[in-house]
């Protein structure tokens, strides 16, 4: 399979150990962090010659496995470009005199921004994706957002995939950019009302968003104000306009914990308004209206999250009142607010729904569907005094649908349908759910995807994606890209485990710190439920996930390898104990709500080594791997996959091969452009059915 005039790099051990709290851990491949990483991110060409060197022989070799698989790759990638729209546009969204949206142009990688006279006629290009894009290897939007008088869009770009994104200020009419310009920030903006100034969050040399500045246009950004300053370095700060748009929220968390502040944007030189003074393990989010808050929040033991209300010049949590109150199991994940309707996205057995309360009279209704697993979300709107809902929904055999509801009437109209320019037969298709017994009794979601014609013999290939973490859940929703598996016999799965939301709060809590591995146990127990149910067999099922999913499959290749046929691991958090224990990383502090604290507690040091894939490596046989970095990624660092590589290569008794693939030019989130992403989803579904001997039969 492979080419044999090319060896798998040996990375050499330098010997190295450390210890804390009496414990002692070896890691001889700590020489790939480079000693000046924080530089490498601002200029990937500062990177170490011997660590460079090593990336590159680690790209040559997964060149010399996979490249037999190039016009598989080629093929999958005409097939998933064929089910892209190429011309695709977004839903105009009506602010004042103005819709604006989104679109790409034919062959275009990049989205232009748009705008209309609200009720039709030509549309004016603000920013062309495509052209700002020239010159630049990496190139990636962090946002535009069009000023209050419609004459100015601010906008942000990051041009090297280390998500440090340069404000610049664009006149609509004119096409230009102003003087403007403001570096290092996370790419977010809010306006004042008389749009001379906006706010917008500076990152630090360490890429933490701690300071929140103003930008007044026109100077120079060393004269920028600054409005706030978070001073703990594990809480990160974020800027966005409320939900009336009076407001500047200022955002400030960990995964515990939440305090936010209001700027009011007709005074925008006031200083910022506390709402609730931050309590340890209570979050709450705002929503303004009027003279009234409605807040979304955990506080009172509310698990699931209940919606309070509180008066705007009183609103510290004494005088919280709840509106909405707890029910244990139903989740709350969200809350919009117009001026007449209050609207809540909840989920309940891993099945989300939208309500709609009506504000003056209390009635409130939901919007329903049928089909046994699906995604939904409330796409928000520009303008507050509307009685206009918009919506997305999809599931795993419907394309995204763009809805605008009218939350009085209760009528529906269908205002977009996800085109596949390919075709596509959703009733060729099926989309069900099974559930998995873990082993303490848990029941696990999974949500399944196959075609018609499969049948339950256990002969099937089956891709078993999974994350986990954070209490992000993942949503059963439509990808054009999966049917390149489904329709090559692959059944295509989703893992709802523990450690996110899937099934309320509380089934985030049962998988984070002490409780981590209970997600590694609950996808074990996907699989093998699958295996059970004959949807596939072991050896036949390719694990799948990314960054904080990539530690999962690193801890599952650890603790059940023996399920798979290979496992993809994309920017895969797997050196946990050592990026926990470095307080200089940019995540790091923030992190320790979901992890623990090695630093200063030793249970957290002991329960993190158990489990950190890196240091769990073991001399027995593996699965075939495939890791994926991004050299400037910020969040996974490329150490990270490359030392677990270096490791498992040196320690493992069979298996494999395992291979490492460093994108020297792109950070967390891969290639930029939409069509070049594809290449990179092309080598992971490549190296899928390669591990399952269908590589060649599929080119």
């Amino acid at each position: 399979m492979t080419d044999s005039s090319t060896q798998a790099p040996v990375a050499p051990r330098r010997p190295y150990s450390f210890t804390r709290h009496g414990i002692t851990v070896s890691d001889d491949y700590a020489w790939l962090k480079d000693a000046r990483w924080q530089e490498v991110l601002h200029d990937p060409s500062l990177l170490d010659a011997d660590i460079r060197a090593y990336l590159e022989a680690e790209n040559a070799y997964a060149e010399s496995v996979l490249g037999h698989t190039a016009p598989l790759q080629k093929k999958l990638v005409a097939e998933m470009r064929g089910r892209i729209k190429e011309d695709d546009s977004s839903v105009p969204s009506p602010d004042g005199p103005y819709a604006y949206f989104r679109k790409y142009r034919e062959g275009g990688q990049h989205e232009l921004f748009c705008r209309t006279p609200r009720n039709g006629g030509a549309e004016t290009i603000g920013l062309d994706g495509d052209a700002l894009a020239r010159g630049h290897e990496y190139f990636k939007f962090g946002g535009s957002r069009h000023s209050h008088d419609h004459k100015l869009a601010a906008w942000s770009a990051d041009t090297k995939g280390s998500e440090y994104f340069t404000i610049r200020v664009r006149d609509w009419d004119g096409g230009n950019d102003l003087v403007d310009l403001v570096e290092e920030t996370d790419g977010g903006v809010v306006w004042s009302r008389d749009c001379k100034s906006f706010f917008y969050v500076k990152l630090d040399d360490n890429h933490r968003p701690m300071q929140v500045w103003r930008h007044k246009l026109g100077t120079n950004q060393s004269d920028d104000l600054l409005v706030y300053e978070e001073k703990d370095t594990g809480w990160f700060t974020h800027v966005h306009e409320s939900t009336s748009g009076r407001f500047c929220v200022i955002a400030g968390g960990d995964h515990e914990t939440s305090e936010q502040r209001l700027i009011d944007l007709d005074h925008p030189d006031a200083p910022p308004r506390l709402v609730a003074a931050r309590e340890n393990g209570v979050q709450y989010s705002i929503a303004d209206r009027g003279d009234e808050l409605l807040i979304l929040t955990n506080a009172d033991g509310a698990i699931d999250f209940k919606i309070v209300t509180a008066p705007l010049a009183a609103p510290e949590r004494i005088n919280w009142r709840d509106l909405i109150p707890h029910r244990a199991g139903i989740y709350v994940l969200d809350h919009d607010l117009y001026a007449g309707h209050l609207v809540r996205l909840e989920r309940a057995n891993a099945l989300p729904s939208i309500v709609i309360r009506d504000l003056e009279s209390g009635e409130e209704h939901a919007i329903a569907f049928d089909e046994g697993a699906y995604s939904l979300d409330a796409m928000g709107s520009y303008e507050f005094d509307t009685t206009n809902l918009r919506f997305a929904y999809s599931s795993m055999t419907t394309p995204s649908e763009v809805w605008d509801y009218d939350m009085v009437t209760r009528a529906r109209t269908l205002r977009k349908r996800q085109e596949i320019p390919s075709g596509h037969n959703p009733a060729d298709y099926v989309t069900t759910r099974i559930m998995a017994k873990a082993d303490d009794g848990a029941e696990v979601p999974v949500s399944l995807l196959h075609r018609r014609d499969f049948k339950a013999d256990g002969a099937a290939p089956l891709l078993l994606y999974g994350y986990g973490s954070y209490g992000h859940a993942m949503p059963a929703s439509f990808s054009t890209n999966r049917l390149s598996l489904v329709d090559r016999g692959f059944v295509y799965a989703i893992a709802h485990i523990r450690g996110g939301t899937d099934k309320g709060w509380g089934w985030y809590l049962d998988g984070k710190r002490e409780k981590k591995t209970n997600g590694f146990d609950d996808f074990a127990a996907c699989a093998r439920a699958l295996i059970t149910a004959n949807y596939t067999s072991a050896k036949r099922i390719v694990g799948h996930g990314g960054s904080a999913g990539g530690m999962l499959m690193g801890a599952v290749a650890n603790r059940a390898g023996e399920l798979f046929a290979g496992i993809v691991a994309e920017v895969p958090f797997v050196d946990v104990l050592n990026t926990m224990l470095d307080d200089s990383l940019p995540l790091t502090p923030p992190e320790w709500p979901e992890w623990g604290n090695p630093i200063e507690s030793e249970a957290d040091f002991r329960t993190i080594l158990s489990y950190s894939p890196y240091d769990n490596v073991a001399a027995k046989p593996y699965p075939a791997i495939l890791a994926m970095a991004g050299l400037t990624d910020p969040r996974v660092t490329y150490w990270e996959p490359a030392k677990w590589i270096a490791r498992l290569r040196a320690t493992m008794t069979g298996g494999g091969p395992v291979v490492l693939r460093t994108n020297m030019g792109a950070g967390h989130g891969g290639a930029s452009g939409r069509f070049n992403r594809l290449d990179e989803v092309a080598i992971a579904y490549a190296f899928a059915l390669w591990a399952v001997g269908l590589a060649d039969r599929s080119a």
